[in-house]
């Protein structure tokens, strides 16, 4: 039997167009960003899932925290992108935001073409520490002038933020104690979509040829694999085979990996076997289908990983008709999201639900996370206004604080 699946609209952003973050947070709660980003002077708010009334917590909106609000003529503090990082020893969640929003006045944004437009230009993006314990903002300050943040991850032990900006595509490192930041490098053109820290403080990614990339501070320099990631031999090379998602497994040893490129790859990286550690391919993520026909992204897509409560790997994969390969019955809507369970011993998949939201299609999910009670979230991208859904697990799959060991990379 299917596990329930829950559906829970920004009803109080109607512009809203994306949730491109989603975090269970150091109290074991569900935070997520209503963003608006195809809206002239669009804002994020952040969410907060209350299990108490099962419904959305409306907490703030970013803009008139950060003192950037959204009728100022600059692009807009529009969206918070896979940037929410937990901090266990203190109860605070950091965020931190990404530009794209076009200024309340015009119909689009380009970063380049405003880049020196003290009028225009994205002022930066804006980092900001919620106290999730008293409900309140403790600081904010510009993670990187001119630039949005891609994607954010958070060394607790060392004190250290990591980031990568939008356009310019550089790794920064902000240190907590002294809000200062440096810049590390360039990893390339093409951002790639998470940051993930290892045990020895390295910061891997990957590069716009699908080449993990690393900044270990040991050396205090950024290093490339010698070898792309995999990807489809026959019509792809590797470029823009860059990571969308991972997951740390529960060895702690490795990590679930997949790639952002038409047919998204499936991989696990034992991240410490060797000078680049040992890549398994698992292969697609997503159903066969016509090789020779170009495919969005946006269709053919997954994301959402996140480790449930009994120890399985949980993710959501696109699926729609095709003439040639098609999976779904009648019943089904023309896309849809499978929720697919991964089991790491021995990797064998199945299927345990499918999201649905009422009217429209629901196959593009962003980041998931498993709360303290063991119920899987997912973050949705599609027609305005956006949300999330709760996948309801069953009580032999739970375990009271599900969520621990954290996610610490957004």
């Amino acid at each position: 039997m299917a596990y329930p699946v829950h559906w829970y609209q920004f009803t109080e952003h109607p512009d809203s167009d994306s949730c491109w973050s989603l975090s269970v947070g150091p109290d074991g709660r569900i935070y997520a960003a209503a963003c608006s980003e195809g809206t002239p002077g669009g804002y994020v708010k952040v969410v907060r899932y209350n299990e108490a009334t099962d419904a959305l917590d409306y907490l703030f909106d970013l803009d008139q925290l950060v003192d950037d609000p959204r009728d100022s003529g600059r692009a807009t503090q529009c969206k918070i992108h896979y940037s929410f990082a937990p901090s266990m020893h203190d109860g605070i969640m950091y965020m931190a935001t990404h530009l794209s929003g076009p200024p309340i006045d015009q119909p689009a944004y380009s970063p380049w073409h405003s880049w020196h437009d003290p009028k225009r230009c994205f002022r930066g993006a804006a980092l900001l520490a919620y106290d999730t314990k008293n409900d309140q903002t403790l600081w904010w300050d510009t993670l990187i002038p001119k630039e949005g943040c891609r994607c954010l991850v958070l060394d607790e032990e060392r004190g250290l933020l990591y980031a990568l900006g939008y356009p310019r595509d550089h790794m920064i490192q902000y240190d907590l104690a002294t809000r200062t930041r440096r810049d590390l490098g360039r990893i390339g053109s093409i951002n790639a979509q998470v940051l993930i820290l290892d045990k020895y403080h390295r910061v891997w990614t990957t590069n716009d040829y699908g080449r993990l990339m690393r900044y270990d501070p040991a050396k205090d320099r950024l290093e490339v694999s010698p070898q792309a990631l995999p990807h489809n031999p026959t019509f792809q090379t590797g470029w823009h085979s860059v990571f969308y998602d991972a997951v740390l497994a529960p060895d702690g040893e490795s990590i679930f990996a997949c790639t952002w490129i038409a047919q998204p790859r499936l991989m696990r990286i034992w991240l410490y076997e060797g000078n680049w550690g040992r890549v398994e391919d698992l292969g697609p993520a997503t159903q066969e289908r016509d090789q020779t026909i170009p495919i969005d992204t946006f269709k053919d897509h997954c994301g959402g990983l996140t480790v449930g409560g009994d120890g399985m790997i949980y993710y959501v994969a696109s699926r729609w008709r095709d003439a040639q390969y098609n999976p779904m019955g009648p019943e089904h809507t023309e896309r849809e999201g499978v929720v697919w369970q991964l089991d790491p011993a021995n990797h064998n998949r199945r299927e345990v639900s499918v999201l649905e939201r009422p009217g429209e299609f629901a196959q593009y999910v962003s980041r998931g996370a498993v709360d303290h009670n063991g119920d899987l979230f997912f973050g949705h991208v599609g027609p305005t206004p956006v949300g999330i859904f709760r996948v309801e697990m069953p009580a032999e799959r739970k375990r009271t604080n599900a969520h621990l060991p954290i996610r610490i990379w957004g």
